[in-house]
């Protein structure tokens, strides 16, 4: 088969095309031909070299974790999905290889609602994923009204995260550039820009305080959040790596070498339906511009997910 790949850990220049050989589904696992791939943080992260996972990748590497497509191989034990279903969801990057590829093995995955276009459900699956985790670390939608601060909003996890705050009850606050705010309005958030005197700014839109806080920008401002929320407990971040040394839950997720969670795509899919979920795209990149599209997922400002379409992957590009 034919995938974006890279042969050594580098910038983005060392991805190009090539063969690779294609992967089958175990079981548990589905394999699909990918129409679209999302570009994730985690992917430009093993490219580089930086990620934890780096040890256990075999090169050529084929980068990618999000992807949607068609179901044409079923593994052993999987109910309720057949060949010829379109679905979403993530790889194992770690495993059998990356999703940027004509065929890729799903580790977890859900039905694509015909409301979500290809371009987005083929970037949603770990930002829902992280999403999700992180709000239910935070107890968010446990029943009680939660005034929540996400201070990173408008990239490719903080939009789906306002979105899914959201759609749980939560009254959310959203951080980013001044230039961004229509944008966060639009997911369902009160716009505030981010940086110092974010206490200052709360105050000049009437929020006092706030209950809940999450950092996806990783800028260092968990010191502001603690003193928002008055206490380590009800942060958690996903970025910062100084957090446990403040009491604030670090995050990080099987791609980041913590324990998985509950995915949530079925959840986001059916919001999708009722035209409340949609995943932000800022650029869609065909496979020989592949070194460009990482080059762009890298720099801000950010609002939403960098995409591949791979429709003429097999093309001899």
């Amino acid at each position: 088969m034919r995938a974006i790949q890279f042969g050594k850990f580098g910038p983005p220049e060392v991805l190009g095309v090539g063969s690779a050989p294609e992967p089958h589904a175990g079981p548990g696992e589905v394999r699909i031909a990918v129409r679209t791939s999302g570009v994730s943080p985690v992917d430009l992260a093993l490219r580089a070299g930086d990620s934890p996972s780096r040890d256990g990748l075999d090169l050529p590497h084929i980068p990618g974790v999000d992807a949607a497509g068609v179901i044409d191989e079923v593994g052993a034990g999987v109910q309720g999905f057949a060949v010829g279903d379109e679905v979403f969801g993530a790889v194992d990057v770690t495993r059998l290889g990356g999703a940027s590829a004509e065929f890729a093995v799903l580790a977890f995955w859900a039905a694509k609602p015909a409301a979500l276009p290809w371009e987005q459900a083929g970037a949603a699956a770990t930002g829902v994923e992280t999403a999700t985790r992180a709000l239910d670390l935070l107890g968010v939608g446990d029943g009680r009204g939660t005034t929540l601060l996400i201070d990173g909003a408008t990239g490719g996890v903080g939009s789906i995260a306002v979105q899914l705050a959201a759609a749980r009850g939560a009254r959310v606050i959203g951080t980013g550039r001044p230039g961004s705010h229509d944008f966060l309005a639009g997911l369902g958030a009160i716009p505030v820009a981010y940086g110092p005197g974010l206490a200052e700014r709360l105050r000049a839109l009437g929020i006092p305080r706030i209950d809940r806080a999450l950092d996806v920008a990783g800028a260092g401002s968990l010191d502001e959040l603690i003193a928002l929320t008055g206490g380590a407990e009800p942060v958690v971040t996903l970025a910062d790596f100084t957090g446990p040394g403040r009491g604030v839950r670090l995050s990080l997720g099987r791609y980041g070498g913590g324990p998985d969670g509950c995915h949530g795509l079925a959840l986001a899919a059916d919001l999708a339906e009722r035209g409340r979920f949609r995943v932000p795209v800022q650029a869609v990149f065909p496979a020989d511009r592949a070194a460009e599209a990482h080059a762009a997922a890298a720099t801000g400002p950010r609002r939403g997910k960098t995409v591949f379409d791979l429709a003429g992957l097999t093309a001899d590009v």
